[in-house]
C-alpha cells in the first residue's frame, strides 16, 4: 500500500484498545472504502492449501494443479497451470490465414514501431500503427507477393525480402531493388540492422553490407554451401559495432554451421555441429547481461551468446557461441510439443528473450539472474515479432490461424498462473468425477452458522430490537431492524459471524473447474460436520455412481465428543451433475475415511475399519477390525491389500481374507508418526508426511508374509503374538525428510509429458514441492557430493546446521536437498569454481546437471 494522506483531517471516531469498555459494551462504527491508503501491488498467495489434486481435466497435455485454498469465507478453489499469464490486448481478423507477421520501426530513434506487415501466400499486408492498427498503401512496400522477411536498415530505411528479390525502400520512399539471378528464387533470409544474408536455391549464399552512405553492397563471392539451406539467422549488432560478426546456417544434411562475416575471413566457416533431427529455425541472442543502474552508477555486464535450435520434432537446443572464436558448446536440450519449433526474438524487460513456437509457446529469457524456459498459458501460435507501442511497450503481436493477436506478459519469473473460483466455507477435500471431470467438493465451517440459522438469527436479532425499546421509539427501531435485514456485506471482506463452540456449518458442492459454475449444493444441517468424501461403485448395482459421504453430528473437539456419525449415500444423476440423497447410516463415531473396496466400501468410522455393503435403507456393516489405536485418518487399497493410516501412529497394513470375512493387521511401522498426508507408491510401498513436517517412505521387506493367521488357538507363545505393541512384523523405513512445514497432501504425478513420475506435495502454508527418484548410482553420487560441498560452502544465513535441520525428528536418510543444490546457481563465481573442481566438473557442467534432473522431471 502507498499512504495518501494521514487520516488526520477526517471526522471519523476513534478508538483506542487504551480506553476501558464496561463489560458486554462493543464500539459501533460504519465501515467504508480506503481513503488514506491506495493498493499498489498484490501477490497471490496459496496458504493455506487444505487438498489438492493433480489431473489433466482440461486437455491440454500438461496436467493443471486443482488446489483447495483458504479459510472461511475466503476460500477458493485455484487451477494452477504451469505457464505465463498473458495479457490478450486486441484480436482481429484477418482476411485469410497469414503465413507471417513483422513490426518495423520508421527511424531507429523511435521509441515505437510504425508498421505491422503481414505476409500471406500471395500477397503482403502493411498496417501502421497509431491510435489504432489500420492498413496503408503508401509504404514502399510491394503488396503483391509473399514476403520472407523485413526489417529496419540503418538509421532511418526499411528493407523487405521476398522470393525475386530485395527491396531497400530509403526514408524518402526512393526504392532501390536487387533481383534474384536467373531461375533462382530466395529460398531463405536473415538481416539486421545493417547486414542481410539470403541463401539462394541451391545452398547459395549471397551477403550484403550497408556501407556509411546508407547503400546495401553485395559482397563479392558468393559461398556454396554443400546442400539446401533449411533456416539461418543473424544476431544484433552490438552497440558500438558495425556488424554482427556470425551467421549460422542450418543446412538439410542434420547441421548447423557457423560462418563469419568479419571482412577478414568473410563466409569462411567457423564451426559446426550436427544435429539429431533437421532443424526448423535458429536464433542469435545475447542474455545474461545487465543493464546498466543509473542510481548506483554500477556499469553494466555483457552477457554471453547463445545460438538457440529448434527442430523439426519440437525439440529446442541452447548452445553458448563463443564470441570471439564461434565455437558451441554447452548444449541444453528440452521437449517443448509435438510440432517443430520456430524461434522469434523479443525483448522482455530491456534485455533479449526468444519466444519458441511449437504446440505451446515457450518463451526463454533471463530473470534475477537465473534462465526461465516457461510456457505461455495461451492457445497454439504460429508466428510472432516483438511489439512496442504506447498502450504497449514489450508487447508481441502474433498470428493464430485467420487472427492477429496483440499480446502482453505482465508477471515474469512466475512458475504457475491462477485462476480461482470462490467457496463459502473452508473446502476439506475433493473427488473428481471422471465422466465429466466435474468437482465434488465438501466444505465445512467450525463456529459457523447455515444459510436457514442465519436468517433465523438476523430475524431475531430484528425482533429483539424492535422488542427492547421504549413505545415512543419503536419506529426508528422498526426502521433500524430493516435496514438491518436488508443490508448484505460482503462475508468475503467482514467474515461471517461466529456462532459458538461445537456450531458446525458444512455444504457439499459440485463444481466445474475450468468455468467454476456451481451445479449443486446442498447444504447439510447445522451442527453437521462433513469429514470424508470417496466417488463409489457397488457389486451389486452395476455401473451406478455413488458418493459417499462421513459426517460428525455435535462434534466437539476438544476434549472429543459428539452425539454420533452419519454415512450420507447420495447417487449421482444428470450425467454426473446433481446429487439424490438415497439413505443415512448413523454410526457411533466420526466417518473419518471412507476408500472403495472390490465392490464394497471400507469406512473408517473412529478407530475402527470396517467393511459396509449397500442395503436398501441403509449401508450393511460386513466386517470390521478393532485393532488400529486411535483414529483411521486415511486408507489406501492395492489387491487385496489395505494401507490404514492412524492419526498418531503411523501406517497399518491390513490383509482381507474373504473366506473367514477377517480384516487382520500384518505389519506396521515401529516409530508413532501424526500422519497427515499419505499416498501408496506401489504394492510394498507407501509415502506419508507428519504434523511436525516430515516426510517419509515405508517399504515391507520381501520377507513380510501377509498370510498371518490370527491364533484361534492360543498355544502361540506371548511375545510371538504382537497384539500388545501392534502387529508381529515391521516395516522398514526407506527415506525421512523434514521439510519444516505441515504437508496436506500427497500425490504421484507426472508433471510435463513426456516426463517421469514424482512425488508431488503440498504445504500447510502455500508451498508446492517435489520428490524425484534418482534413476542412476552416478546421479546420485555427484548430488551427494554437490550438497556435501554445499553444506560447507554455504551455510544458512542465520547460521543453523543444515544438517540438523533436515534431521529434525528423524535422522535425514536416503534424500539429497535440491533447495540446496540449486543455490550452487546463486553462489559467487570464485566459490563455485572451488566446489566444481573439488567434483571434477566445471561450473558449467555443474549447472547444466541441475537443470537437466529438474527438467526432466518439472519446470
Amino acid at each position: 500500500y502507498q499512504i495518501a494522506q494521514l487520516g488526520d483531517d477526517d471526522e471519523e471516531p476513534r478508538f483506542s484498545s487504551a480506553s476501558q469498555l464496561e463489560e458486554g459494551e462493543p464500539h459501533f462504527f460504519s465501515p467504508r472504502p480506503l481513503k488514506n491508503l491506495v493498493q499498489v501491488d498484490e501477490m497471490d498467495s496459496l496458504s493455506p492449501i487444505t487438498h489438492c489434486q493433480i489431473a489433466d481435466l482440461a486437455n491440454e497435455d500438461t496436467p493443471q494443479l486443482y488446489t483447495l485454498c483458504g479459510r472461511g469465507p475466503r476460500s477458493t478453489l485455484r487451477v494452477l497451470r504451469h505457464g505465463l499469464e498473458v495479457s490478450e490486448m486486441a484480436v482481429s481478423e484477418l482476411p485469410g490465414n497469414p503465413n507471417a507477421v513483422w513490426t518495423v520501426k520508421k527511424n531507429i530513434d523511435d521509441e515505437f514501431d510504425a508498421y505491422i506487415i503481414v505476409s500471406f501466400v500471395n500477397a503482403t499486408l502493411v498496417l501502421s500503427i497509431g491510435e489504432t492498427v489500420e492498413e496503408v498503401t503508401d509504404s514502399g512496400f510491394l503488396g503483391t507477393t509473399p514476403t520472407l522477411s523485413c526489417s529496419q536498415l540503418g538509421d532511418d530505411a526499411l528493407v523487405q525480402i521476398y522470393p525475386d528479390g530485395i527491396r531497400h525502400i530509403r526514408s524518402d520512399k526512393r526504392v532501390n531493388e536487387w533481383k534474384t539471378p536467373g531461375k533462382k528464387s530466395i529460398v531463405k533470409c536473415a538481416v539486421n540492422q545493417r547486414q542481410v544474408v539470403i541463401a539462394l536455391t541451391g545452398g547459395e549464399l549471397v551477403y550484403f553490407e550497408m556501407d556509411p552512405t546508407g547503400q546495401l553492397n553485395e559482397y563479392t563471392e558468393r559461398k556454396e554451401m554443400s546442400s539446401e539451406v533449411v533456416c539461418m539467422a543473424l544476431g544484433r549488432v552490438p552497440v558500438g559495432e558495425q556488424r554482427c560478426r556470425f551467421l549460422a546456417v542450418g543446412l538439410s544434411d542434420n547441421t548447423v554451421r557457423i560462418i563469419s562475416l568479419d571482412p577478414s575471413d568473410c563466409l569462411s566457416p567457423l564451426s559446426m555441429q550436427a544435429l539429431p533431427e533437421p532443424s526448423e529455425s535458429l536464433c542469435i541472442v545475447e542474455m545474461g547481461g545487465t543493464e546498466a543502474k543509473e542510481e548506483t552508477g554500477e556499469p553494466g555486464t555483457v552477457g554471453g551468446l547463445f545460438l538457440n535450435i529448434g527442430l523439426q520434432n519440437g525439440v529446442l537446443l541452447r548452445t553458448v557461441l563463443d564470441n570471439v572464436t564461434g565455437d558451441l558448446s554447452d548444449t541444453r536440450t528440452r521437449y517443448l510439443g509435438v510440432r517443430p519449433v520456430k524461434l522469434f526474438r523479443i525483448s522482455m524487460q530491456g534485455s533479449e528473450a526468444v519466444l519458441a513456437m511449437s504446440s505451446r509457446s515457450w518463451l526463454s529469457y533471463t530473470y534475477q539472474n537465473r534462465f526461465h524456459l516457461t510456457p505461455l498459458s495461451y492457445e497454439t501460435l504460429e508466428y510472432a515479432s516483438g511489439f512496442a507501442s504506447e498502450q504497449c511497450p514489450e508487447g508481441i503481436v502474433a498470428i493464430s490461424t485467420n487472427t492477429l493477436r496483440i499480446l502482453a506478459l505482465e508477471k515474469l519469473g512466475a512458475v504457475f498462473n491462477q485462476v480461482s473460483h470462490p467457496l463459502q466455507h473452508t473446502p476439506r477435500k475433493f473427488v473428481i468425477h471422471p465422466e465429466t471431470n466435474n468437482l465434488i467438493v465438501i466444505e465445512t465451517e467450525y463456529n459457523a452458522y447455515t444459510e436457514a440459522t442465519k436468517m433465523e438469527r438476523k430475524q431475531q436479532m430484528a425482533e429483539e430490537m424492535v422488542e427492547m425499546v421504549s413505545a415512543e421509539e419503536r419506529e426508528m427501531a422498526a426502521e433500524m431492524a430493516a435496514n438491518f435485514l436488508n443490508e448484505e456485506r460482503s462475508e468475503s471482506i467482514f467474515g461471517a459471524p461466529k456462532a459458538g463452540p461445537g456450531m458446525w456449518a458444512s455444504i457439499i458442492r459440485i463444481i466445474n473447474p475450468i468455468s467454476g459454475n456451481t451445479l449443486e449444493k446442498i447444504q447439510l444441517e447445522q451442527n453437521e460436520s462433513v469429514h470424508s468424501i470417496a466417488l463409489l461403485k457397488f457389486a451389486s448395482r452395476g455401473d451406478d455412481q455413488f458418493v459417499l459421504v462421513g459426517v460428525a453430528r455435535d462434534l466437539v473437539l476438544n476434549p472429543r465428543s459428539l452425539t454420533g456419525g452419519f454415512l450420507y449415500l447420495y447417487q449421482l444423476e444428470d450425467g454426473g451433475e446433481s446429487l439424490k440423497l438415497l439413505h443415512k447410516t448413523p454410526v457411533e463415531d466420526v466417518p473419518g475415511a471412507i476408500a472403495s473396496f472390490q465392490g464394497r466400501v471400507l469406512i473408517g468410522v473412529g478407530r475402527y475399519l470396517r467393511i459396509y455393503d449397500i442395503g436398501k435403507k441403509k449401508m450393511l456393516r460386513k466386517c470390521e477390525n478393532k485393532s488400529i489405536p486411535n483414529y483411521v485418518s486415511a486408507i489406501h487399497t492395492v489387491g487385496n491389500r489395505i494401507i490404514a493410516s492412524d492419526v498418531q501412529d503411523s501406517f497399518h497394513f491390513v490383509r482381507y481374507k474373504r473366506q473367514e470375512n477377517q480384516l487382520i493387521v500384518f505389519a506396521d511401522d515401529t516409530n508413532p508418526r501424526w500422519i497427515t498426508a499419505s499416498c501408496s507408491l506401489d504394492y510394498n510401498t507407501v509415502a506419508g508426511a507428519d504434523k511436525f513436517g516430515n516426510i517419509t517412505i515405508i517399504r515391507l521387506p520381501g520377507d513380510v508374509s501377509d498370510d498371518v493367521d490370527e491364533d484361534p488357538t492360543g498355544n502361540k507363545a506371548l511375545w510371538d503374538r504382537g497384539l500388545l505393541n501392534g502387529a508381529s512384523q515391521k516395516a522398514d523405513v526407506m527415506m525421512n525428510f523434514h521439510l519444516g512445514e505441515m504437508v496436506t497432501s500427497l500425490q504421484k504425478a507426472t508433471l510435463i509429458p513426456g516426463g517421469s513420475e514424482s512425488l508431488v506435495y503440498t504445504t500447510l502454508s502455500g508451498g508446492i514441492g517435489m520428490l524425484v527418484a534418482f534413476t542412476s548410482h552416478e546421479d546420485h553420487d555427484f548430488f551427494q557430493h554437490l550438497e556435501m560441498y554445499m553444506r560447507t560452502e554455504h551455510p544458512p544465513l542465520c547460521g543453523r546446521d543444515h544438517l540438523s535441520f533436515r534431521s529434525y525428528y528423524y535422522p535425514v536418510k536416503n534424500v539429497i536437498d535440491g533447495d540446496l543444490c540449486e543455490m550452487f546457481n546463486s553462489m559467487d563465481p570464485v566459490k563455485q569454481k572451488s566446489v566444481s573442481e573439488e567434483l571434477d566438473r566445471t561450473p558449467s557442467e555443474v549447472s547444466k546437471k541441475l537443470e537437466d534432473i529438474r527438467t526432466r522431471y518439472a519446470f
